[in-house]
């Protein structure tokens, strides 16, 4: 039999700790993949230095929160872009409108969430005096 006509095999479902355990490993495996990526990887480089920082800037812990918020949103959207590029790409290489429509608009995305975190810093530090 060819491994096109195999029936794909469905995990079992699962249920309470194991299915937390499971869900747990999946997300690792995905940051795994997101690390492998250059974007990711300048991003996690900045947040080393933004997440000690945001303790230092922010005065209060809403300041803070929100100061770490939009790191931390700034990591997920590009994730998600990563998420959207690999789906793109494993349909096909060739050129498509809509391919180039959602790649564009994941970048889009992450430039309208490094723009929301460069206002947050900007803002707070700037109220600050910083």
């Amino acid at each position: 039999m060819i491994a096109a006509q195999r029936k794909l095999q469905v995990p079992p479902k699962r249920k309470g700790l194991t299915r937390l355990w499971f869900a747990l490993n999946h997300s690792l495996s995905g940051m795994q993949i997101a690390a492998k990526e250059p974007a990711v990887r300048l991003e996690l480089a900045t947040a080393a230095v933004l997440v000690p920082a945001a303790f230092w800037v922010g005065k209060g812990p809403v300041e803070q929160v929100l100061l770490l918020a939009s790191v931390v949103a700034v990591l997920v959207v590009e994730v998600l872009n990563t998420a959207i590029e690999a789906a793109i790409d494993r349909v096909g290489a060739e050129y498509h409108p809509l391919s180039k429509a959602a790649k564009d608009l994941g970048s889009a995305a992450v430039l309208l969430a490094i723009a929301m975190a460069c206002a947050t810093w900007g803002i707070i530090g700037l109220s600050h005096g910083a």
